[in-house]
């Protein structure tokens, strides 16, 4: 008998690998590749470093006033956590609890059945078709929970809310988690469905849309009941979980609109004309309504596309899953930034 008998072992979460050499073109992890709002510098430019001695407000207070005075909710029905996967890891341990399997799809997300191994969590991974679509109907199965995004990772396919609505309706014995990180960049929210069904919880973050992935802010948005629900369990585990300089920089981010929409407009205009160019070079890709398009060619491998865009110091992701080892999951950058990939791949290619 030995005292690792008895340590929780898990496979953990490999995150994109983030380089140290500083010139690189960084499409890998889905950042922003603009700066905060004008409102965030300015804060931060201005903050008062002796406020860090200081424990933050365990409730985030101001943080959750913006985000429901923006979202036009009630400050009881949001949450705040440390990045979104903070909200999510809360959630899986908060809500399933059941000895059915949570339900998610099989490409997808891979922090899901992290969270799941991790508490002990029952799943089953639902596979998506051939076009990495969502079959509605394999979700009205019996289940202990269900989660998945909308647009969907790494493959940026959007539904709209007929369909997220209808995976809800068929199961409202359940909490069913829509993870929203890329909402920002062309879809529609579920939000308007959290007042319709108590059970729904929206999940969304300041690490893509408003460039603060650095600050590690998330949230939920969801009744009164099941953010209670949140609440309890986080005040269990952590009372002080984000901090102070994140607190207020949060709310300089929201109350910057502005800057925020202008953002998000150029990565989505750029995004649209990256996918023309890579048609023409080649590509195939599911028509993304994210910061990223999960891309292959038509001839040339994806472990070699990867291996030779990295040895030109240009980043993209890649995953060696069978269903998904020839695609590419490459991020919008600035437009000089996706314009010299393009080119080292049409000289590439050739």
């Amino acid at each position: 008998m030995s005292w690792e008998d008895n340590v929780r072992k898990v496979v953990p979460y490999v995150p994109g690998e983030q380089p140290q050499n500083k010139k690189v073109i960084k499409l890998n992890t889905n950042e922003c590749p603009y700066p905060p709002a004008p409102k965030v510098v300015d804060l931060i430019n201005n903050m008062k470093y002796e406020d860090f001695r200081l424990y933050p407000d365990p409730e985030a207070g101001a943080l959750v006033n913006a985000i429901s005075d923006y979202y036009k909710v009630d400050k009881e029905q949001v949450f705040v956590g440390v990045g979104s996967d903070d909200v999510i890891s809360m959630s899986f341990l908060t809500f399933f609890n059941s000895d059915k399997p949570i339900l998610f799809p099989d490409i997808t997300y891979s922090f899901y059945d992290v969270w799941a191994d991790l508490y002990r969590i029952p799943y089953r991974q639902i596979p998506v078709d051939d076009s990495f679509k969502i079959n509605r109907e394999d979700y009205y199965i019996e289940n202990g929970g269900i989660i998945f995004p909308n647009p969907n990772a790494p493959t940026g396919i959007l539904e709209d809310l007929d369909f997220v609505e209808d995976i809800i309706k068929h199961n409202q014995d359940v909490v069913v988690i829509v993870d929203e990180a890329y909402i920002d960049f062309g879809g529609k929210s579920a939000l308007p469905l959290v007042d319709k069904y108590d059970n729904v919880l929206v999940v969304q973050t300041f690490s893509k849309s408003r460039a603060m992935a650095g600050m590690r802010i998330g949230f939920a948005i969801g009744s009164k009941k099941i953010i209670g629900y949140l609440k309890d369990a986080k005040f269990s585990f952590n009372s002080y979980t984000m901090n102070r300089p994140s607190l207020e920089i949060g709310v300089a981010a929201v109350e910057d609109d502005v800057y925020f929409k202008e953002t998000c407009g150029k990565i989505i205009a750029t995004r649209e004309r990256v996918k023309k160019e890579l048609t023409d070079l080649g590509f195939e890709f599911p028509d993304s309504m994210s910061n990223f398009i999960f891309a292959k060619h038509k001839e040339k491998s994806g472990q070699e596309i990867f291996d030779a865009l990295k040895a030109n110091n240009i980043f993209v992701r890649h995953w060696n899953n069978p269903r998904i080892s020839e695609y590419l999951r490459i991020s919008i950058g600035t437009d000089e930034e996706m314009d010299a990939m393009l080119d080292f791949l049409k000289g590439y290619l050739k």
